[in-house]
């Protein structure tokens, strides 16, 4: 547990760290760009696409990497190899097709008089995905702190050229965040050059060492990796549909087109702020499953899981009051003109922390080798959150969104706990997370009553600060934690 909490810390920085360091850039747009024009609804809409299509190039491989590399019988320097080659060949096939297809395709996500934004943003996440293995492969050898360096190196540079761009060369054009993201991401994939170096010399050494013949490519393997990796691209389509699919779906079914852009625009900032539970369990992400699959041979495997589970229900409603009490600060992150969808972000953050709880749920499909379990039950909450949208949306614009990913995160969640507990039960801490939760629900609804008083700001900030100190109180009596002086 404090390898993973240790771990979790660094990976969080390049992770909560960083996407608070990005949200600079989002006062920026909303204040160079303006909600009327819309501009911010196309960052928006395409912006989740690239989400999609980065899943569909990585087929899996992330978790499919760890997996065999922690086989006792895998080659992990051809697992390596092998994992690069299908996402090299996919990433190919992508652009290939997208630049011969282009005038089409523009069309009909509705930018054929911007056709440029759909072609940088197709080489944006090409170089994503071709990074995706790398960056999984520093998680496999546990260095985190280069992760961490990349990942900040990354948003500090994009931060820097934005205000270079739209605050020093008053640039309003949205075109140059799609370029500068481009030039940024180019820049970081040179800085894997030492890995793909470093492990094509250390597969032929251990190829060398037993006998075998070196290959880059070893289709037994890959067979067997695919085998087990598509049933994860379901899940992986699925689940990003469920985080991405209301706003590409937003502008289609909304009754005025001009006018979706404009609320696509205003639900995209101010769901950024939402965001700090995505960003929460990602940096849990990234710490907990190298150590999941390396665990998995050790007798009290699931005890550690369900300790797992517990405290980070517990982190992430710690995190959800933070948000909740201080919105009268973070509200300042957008424009005035984006400040009406406020409304969605407690909502969305529901849907964060219960996409958290099911991916804490997911392992134990994937340990046992089971992934297609996986599949079913985030297509159940894809279709439940899609039919939630296209049903509502134009009657209650972004409102709709928001509770659509409370719906398809809450089927996909209950499925998995549901099934999980006859297939590989787990003795999870239910009675304590739910105490949590209720005390949560009691002082959310106390901060919303204390923020919609006429109180001054700064007691309105003080009074919240009480409840989550109050929270926290709870969680040190209740698990006996220790405070070292």
């Amino acid at each position: 547990m404090k390898s993973l909490a240790k771990d979790t810390a660094i990976y969080g920085l390049s992770s909560i760290v960083g996407r608070f360091l990005n949200y600079l850039l989002v006062p920026l747009y909303t204040h160079v760009i303006s909600a009327a024009t819309g501009g911010y609804g196309i960052v928006t809409n395409l912006y989740a696409y690239v989400a999609l299509i980065l899943v569909l190039l990585t087929f899996g491989m992330e978790t499919t990497f760890f997996r065999f590399a922690n086989k006792d019988d895998e080659n992990p320097h051809c697992v390596f190899s092998t994992s690069m080659a299908v996402i090299a060949a996919l990433t190919a096939l992508f652009l290939g097709a997208l630049f011969l297809f282009i005038d089409p395709i523009s069309t009909a996500l509705g930018y054929s008089d911007h056709k440029d934004y759909v072609m940088i943003m197709a080489c944006v996440v090409s170089l994503d995905a071709i990074q995706a293995i790398p960056f999984s492969y520093l998680r496999y050898k546990k260095r985190p702190i280069k992760f961490a360096a990349l990942k900040l190196l990354f948003i500090m540079m994009n931060i820097g050229l934005n205000l270079l761009y739209f605050v020093w060369l008053e640039k309003t054009d949205v075109f140059y965040i799609f370029f500068l993201n481009l030039v940024c991401t180019g820049f970081i994939t040179f800085f894997f050059i030492p890995e793909f170096a470093h492990e094509h010399v250390a597969a032929r050494a251990y190829c060398k060492e037993r006998g075998m013949d070196f290959k880059i490519v070893d289709f037994s393997l890959l067979r067997r990796m695919l085998i087990y990796s598509w049933p994860i691209l379901v899940l992986g389509v699925a689940g990003i549909l469920n985080q991405t699919v209301d706003k590409m779906i937003f502008p289609l079914v909304y009754p005025d087109v001009a006018e979706g852009q404009v609320q696509l625009g205003i639900y995209g900032a101010c769901v950024k702020i939402a965001m700090i539970m995505a960003m929460i369990t990602q940096a849990f992400r990234y710490a907990y499953e190298p150590i999941v699959f390396a665990k998995s041979k050790d007798g009290d495997k699931k005890v550690y899981y369900a300790q797992a589970m517990k405290y980070f229900v517990i982190f992430t409603l710690f995190a959800y009051l933070c948000v909740v009490g201080w919105m009268p600060l973070l509200q300042r992150i957008i424009g005035e003109e984006y400040r009406d969808g406020l409304q969605v972000v407690p909502i969305v953050m529901a849907a964060e922390i219960m996409m958290g709880v099911y991916f804490n749920l997911s392992f134990w499909y994937k340990l046992i080798d089971k992934t297609i379990w996986g599949a079913w039950f985030s297509l159940a909450g894809c279709a439940v959150l899609i039919a939630v949208n296209v049903i509502f949306i134009p009657r209650y614009s972004y409102m709709a969104c928001a509770w659509g990913g409370v719906a398809g995160y809450g089927t996909s969640m209950l499925l998995s706990y549901v099934v999980g507990q006859r297939k590989y039960p787990i003795r999870y801490d239910l009675k304590s997370m739910f105490s949590y939760l209720l005390v949560t629900v009691a002082f959310y609804y106390a901060m919303c009553f204390v923020i919609d008083s006429d109180m001054h700001e700064v007691l309105v900030l003080a009074a919240n600060t009480v409840l989550i100190l109050a929270y926290l109180a709870m969680v040190v009596m209740k698990e006996k934690i220790k405070i070292r002086r």
